[in-house]
């Protein structure tokens, strides 16, 4: 049958998430259990097989319902954007207190002691979400353990204000089908952390983007593209940093970069054999 985007909704023929009930078939309804993210990353697959590419990644501080646990994979649901997959269950925490900041660059180090030369020291990256149990000097203690710079963090109310500018740090970023940080990167991910960074809401794939975030424009002469201005192919996203140049995670370059986008359009165009559409995000600066 058919039914809604199983991306997004949690359902099997044998199991399914009891919020979909008289809306799917399945021999059983749950309901999800809450858990946090204690790994770095933890990639999210369509299958439970660590041989499967990632379909998306959470990180440290993600929130997720857990629909069922078996041969050491949860099934689960990411609360922040609602994306489906099978995780290992072993990165889980069942019992867990609410975050109280975030990491605000693309990627810092948890030590063991408030030193710089203390080891071993673990990563944690962009929007990662910590409980903070301490200030020692330069240095933030966590509930969880170890100590972060505390200028690497800040409240989870507080937020940066333009996407583009935290899109931009991540240049040279490794191009990773899925993942969503400093240790690589798609195009959607790449879109989706500058959002997220910013307070904003974002789904995962480059086509729910298109769909969700903002409205969609013609560029002209007349009407430039604009900083923050999103352009979309099939299966291809990016963000416009001005009228000329695009930024986009992509696999050309296997990395993160900037580049003329009159010169790579067409490349871009044949690659993924569709030509561009623009979205204006509301709030864009002009």
């Amino acid at each position: 049958m058919t039914g809604p985007d199983k991306r997004l909704n949690a359902w099997r023929d044998d199991l399914a998430d009891r919020r979909l009930e008289g809306r799917v078939e399945a021999a059983r309804f749950v309901d999800g259990a809450p858990a946090m993210v204690m790994a770095p990353r933890a990639g999210l697959r369509s299958r439970p097989d660590a041989g499967m590419g990632y379909c998306s990644e959470a990180l440290f501080g993600d929130v997720v319902d857990v629909f069922e646990t078996r041969d050491q994979w949860a099934w689960v649901q990411m609360q922040k954007d609602g994306y489906v997959g099978y995780m290992r269950a072993n990165v889980l925490a069942r019992e867990f207190a609410a975050p109280t900041h975030r990491i605000c660059v693309t990627s810092t180090l948890v030590f063991r002691e408030p030193d710089l030369k203390s080891q071993p020291a673990r990563p944690l990256y962009l929007n990662s979400r910590v409980r903070v149990s301490e200030r020692t000097g330069d240095w933030t203690g966590l509930a969880t353990g170890g100590f972060v710079y505390a200028a690497h963090l800040s409240d989870c109310k507080t937020f940066s204000h333009d996407p583009v500018n935290v899109a931009l740090d991540f240049t040279g970023t490794p191009y990773l089908w899925g993942g969503s940080s400093a240790a690589g990167l798609d195009c959607s991910g790449l879109v989706q952390q500058a959002f997220h960074a910013c307070g904003q809401p974002a789904p995962r794939d480059s086509d729910m983007l298109e769909k969700q975030l903002g409205r969609a424009i013609e560029i002209t002469g007349d009407n430039p593209a604009r900083r923050g201005d999103l352009v979309f192919w099939d299966g291809h996203a990016g963000m416009m940093c001005d009228a000329e140049n695009l930024l986009h995670a992509n696999g050309f370059h296997m990395a993160v970069r900037v580049e003329n986008f009159a010169k790579a359009r067409e490349r871009i165009a044949k690659a993924y054999g569709s030509q561009p559409r623009f979205r204006r995000v509301y709030g864009n600066k002009q």
